[in-house]
């Protein structure tokens, strides 16, 4: 009607604070991001293996995402504020003040990276103990987890950091921390990383068996003994100090954050599907899998019932979707393994020189390169004879082995252009058959998955979608707003905010389907046969070791 008054729109900040970098977005009620920025963080990796990050320098980059993505906008219809991070492990004194988790004292750099894996020595020793809390982590603890670290530290850093130490964060509780000033914890990073129950809390014994008994003392303060469900609202909201740092409201509901890929979860595996012809449509959520891809990938699938599988992290209660079980499988290096992969050729100072001169960016122009020289075969009908077996960085899911070795079968004398885009194309065939691995185990344990729903970064390269969708012969949704690990971080701001009934609700009417990309069903025999040389590249792995040990 002519002179109606519109009511105002609401909007959420959801911060993600992700490897290499700290991103931000404004979203508004219905799911658009509106505004994003994002800002680089250092790391410091002072010797192999070692990857630390600082507090100050991540808090600093939220304070400048989160200026830049609210200008112009009225900060009375900003609602609330929602993080996801890295689980890296953040290491503070009585008085909130870094401490050096490094040999060289340098307090600026207290946080530990979660594929830090300095512990390998201390996670040998935890799996050995056999303790039953590790059935949750599909039987045998990760060195991406916080326990090994915990103890590397007492081992390593007793006296400069370890007897000085008054507070342990996971990153995604250190910043609620520092926006509310509330040493809550959320039952995400708590349950998922620090061998927490949700249903019994800590296990004294656990930590008791495993050398880590101090941490018992007052009641489990300094690891946090209050966990909240993802979304709920921590404390008053934000801080005077933080609102100021933030360039936001005091007050403003902040929720309880979640690990990044959980988030990504969250951002897209609850959207509506009405009339999209897919098989997840009028079955349950728990047929659909969210695979979250960038740096590392993670695999969510959730369950109303506890499904025990091995290798895979899980079952974690409420620890992504309140009243559901997560499993949580993994890959610890893909897009690492793919940027290795590509820069490590001799020929990728010609790729970056054409790709620059065509105004493309080098995966594009990779995938462009591999049309050209297909001819009449599918694109993935070219590494029949080239295969990889992925683990550079260890095996997360399922095997659960961080010793395990990267492979690569078929090398020849090439060193041109046409060698280095068929790598790249074996490399992205191999993680997607890492992806079929864990996701056939899940199968095999009582998971019933038949859609995939794909986000982060690696979700904007067309191959790697197709790879996922011919290997998995699944359909992959992609979702409106590609960043869903930010639109996570919104949903949860949006719930705490209580301006939907529920998390479930506000995942609903916010994530939103973009892309379907279907299987290729007629190449479904070239890659079952793909998948056969896959797994017995890891079995010729195992059987190199057995020959060589003892030498």
């Amino acid at each position: 009607m002519q002179g109606e008054k519109l009511e105002p729109v609401n909007y959420y900040v959801g911060i993600d604070v992700g490897t290499a970098s700290v991103r931000a977005a404004l979203v508004d009620q219905f799911g658009t991001v509106v505004a994003y920025a994002d800002q680089p963080i250092q790391i410091w990796a002072p010797q192999p293996g070692y990857y630390e990050q600082s507090s100050d320098d991540i808090w600093a980059a939220c304070c400048i995402v989160t200026k830049k993505v609210i200008q112009g906008i009225d900060i009375s219809q900003i609602r609330g504020l929602g993080f996801d991070a890295t689980c890296s492990l953040v290491v503070l004194n009585s008085h909130f003040q870094p401490l050096a988790v490094n040999l060289e004292g340098e307090c600026s750099r207290n946080i530990i990276m979660w594929m830090d894996h300095r512990a390998a020595d201390q996670v040998a020793r935890i799996n050995g103990t056999q303790h039953d809390v590790l059935r949750f982590v599909g039987g045998a603890v990760s060195v991406e987890m916080q326990p090994p670290k915990l103890l590397w530290m007492k081992e390593n850093l007793r006296e400069s950091c370890w007897e000085k130490a008054e507070y342990f964060f996971d990153l995604p509780d250190f910043l609620s921390w520092k926006a509310t000033g509330a040493t809550v914890r959320s039952l995400c990073t708590l349950v998922c990383k620090w061998m927490y129950s949700s249903e019994k809390g800590w296990d004294d014994s656990f930590w008791k068996q495993i050398g880590l008994e101090d941490l018992v003392a007052n009641n489990y303060a300094k690891i946090g003994n209050e966990a909240l469900a993802p979304g709920a609202p921590v404390g008053n909201g934000l801080t005077a100090e933080a609102a100021k740092d933030l360039g936001l409201s005091k007050g403003m509901a902040v929720a309880a954050s979640l690990i990044d890929a959980h988030a990504g979860g969250i951002g897209m595996i609850g959207a509506n599907v009405k009339g999209q012809n897919l098989l997840c449509e009028n079955q349950p959520i728990t047929s659909r899998i969210a695979v979250i891809c960038g740096t590392s990938s993670c695999h969510m699938v959730i369950s109303k019932s506890p499904v025990f599988v091995p290798g895979v992290w899980g079952p974690y209660y409420s620890a992504m979707v309140p009243g559901f079980w997560l499993n949580e499988g993994g890959q610890s290096a893909t897009g690492k393994l793919i940027e290795h992969i590509v820069q490590g050729h001799a020929a990728f100072p010609e790729l970056q020189t054409k790709s620059a001169a065509s105004a493309q960016s080098i995966y594009a122009y990779l995938n462009s390169h591999l049309d050209l020289i297909k001819k009449s075969l599918p694109v993935g009908f070219l590494t029949v004879d080239l295969h990889v077996w992925p683990d550079f960085h260890g095996n997360r899911s399922p095997l659960a082995d961080l010793t395990l070795k990267g492979m690569v079968v078929g090398l020849t004398l090439s060193q041109g252009l046409d060698d280095l885009a068929l790598i790249y194309l074996a490399t992205i065939q191999a993680i997607a058959l890492g992806t079929r691995h864990i996701v056939e185990t899940m199968q095999a344990a009582g998971h019933r998955v038949n859609t995939i729903f794909m986000c982060g970064g690696l979700s904007k390269n067309p191959l790697f979608v197709q790879m996922h969708a011919d290997i998995m012969g699944m359909p992959v949704v992609l979702a409106e707003e590609v960043e869903s690990v930010l639109m996570g971080a919104a949903i949860l701001a949006a719930c705490a905010s209580k301006d939907f009934a529920s998390l479930q609700d506000a995942m609903e009417k916010m994530g939103r389907v973009g892309r379907i990309v279907l299987p290729n069903h007629k190449d479904k025999r070239f890659y079952d046969k793909k998948y056969q040389v896959f797994l017995k590249l890891v079995q010729h792995q195992q059987e190199y070791k057995t020959i060589m040990q003892n030498v």
